[in-house]
């Protein structure tokens, strides 16, 4: 998935109060979201056992996260009425506010919406090493990941961080799910000043 700003804004949707911060700072519903961006349209039943969650669970939770504007129902690809099918409204979520405007509310709730993505990050570096004792050997190889430090002004992080999600983007738009032989590839990036 492409960093939000490398997307067009009718594609991202942006989060402006700690009511909408909150309503992502829980880890299911950041994987629902995630699953329904990665994989596309699922039903209720189909994306329940996915997560691994009992339906009853994933009605809940989609419907807050409806609330929101991050998901909505897409009753056309329903075969029967007793059918539900969710999608995701928005392929990115962006968090508005910096941290010089926003209100203590709402820097509380997008570090706790921050702690979870974090969270949902090192389950998945997790499960991509995991899963690298099962997977072919070429796409092992082709696999990348490590960290640096580098000494930067503002300036230049803007500049690298833009250089970053033009890379990303390119991949993003390059990449068609139907293509032969092509595969997910999960791109996790952080740049950020050291604490």
């Amino acid at each position: 998935m492409p960093t939000p700003d490398a997307l067009p804004d009718s594609s991202v949707v942006s989060l402006t109060s700690a009511k909408q911060m909150r309503a992502l700072a829980h880890p299911l519903r950041l994987r629902i979201l995630g699953e329904l961006r990665i994989n596309g349209p699922r039903t209720v039943g189909a994306l329940a056992d996915l997560v691994d969650e009992a339906p009853g669970t994933l009605s809940y939770h989609l419907g807050k996260l409806a609330e929101f504007g991050f998901v909505e129902e897409a009753p056309e690809l329903a075969t029967d009425r007793r059918e539900h099918w969710w999608r995701a409204a928005h392929d990115a979520t962006r968090i508005t506010p910096s941290a010089a405007d926003a209100s203590a509310e709402e820097r509380l709730a997008s570090a706790a919406m921050l702690h979870q993505v974090a969270d949902v990050y090192a389950a998945a570096l997790h499960a991509a090493v995991d899963a690298q004792q099962v997977q072919p050997r070429d796409w092992v190889d082709a696999s990348t990941g490590g960290d640096t430090v580098a000494y930067l002004t503002v300036a230049e992080l803007v500049e690298a961080s833009a250089e970053l999600e033009a890379v990303l983007h390119k991949w993003h738009t390059a990449g068609d799910r139907g293509r032969p032989g092509a595969e997910a590839v999960q791109f996790i990036v952080h740049a950020s000043r050291r604490p």
